[in-house]
């Protein structure tokens, strides 16, 4: 299942969740101020991403800039543990499913989190390989 890691007034998790919506792809919404993440999906979210931190935490926020902190030399336990604590460190959105990880809003790469039959589906249509193109279903296949 999807998760989609949002604050309300980021207009880049509007579009995302917009664009799964459009996609009739099926996704769950956690608010980062109003649902605490738990240890097990911080650690799930950092093991996915490429470059660690980098990929997650803001270093511009308020908290780290004011408190001089060096994400780096934390510990995983002292760095979710602040997470939790100042859950405004995240960038957002956090694009999450059982393989992959993205942040914030590309729309060349959501498109990785089409299921792979449809993307097949679309590529065989556009591509002119769906013999039954015009009754097939996939030509009203929406594009991001």
């Amino acid at each position: 299942m999807i998760k989609i890691y949002t604050s309300p007034s980021c207009s880049s998790c509007r579009k995302v969740k917009k664009w799964f919506m459009d996609q009739n792809i099926p996704f769950i919404e956690k608010n980062i101020f109003v649902a605490t993440l738990n240890e097990q999906e911080l650690t799930d979210i950092l093991m996915k991403s490429e470059n660690g931190t980098e990929d997650i935490i803001s270093t511009k926020s308020k908290i780290v800039k004011e408190n001089d902190l060096d994400i780096d030399s934390m510990t995983v336990k002292q760095l979710i543990a602040f997470i939790k604590e100042n859950p405004s460190v995240l960038k957002r959105p956090i694009i999450v499913d059982d393989h992959r990880i993205q942040v914030g809003y590309n729309p060349d790469e959501i498109r990785s989190f089409i299921p792979h039959a449809r993307r097949l589906a679309e590529w065989a249509c556009k591509n002119d390989n769906c013999p039954q193109y015009d009754t097939c279903g996939h030509s009203d296949v929406k594009e991001a």
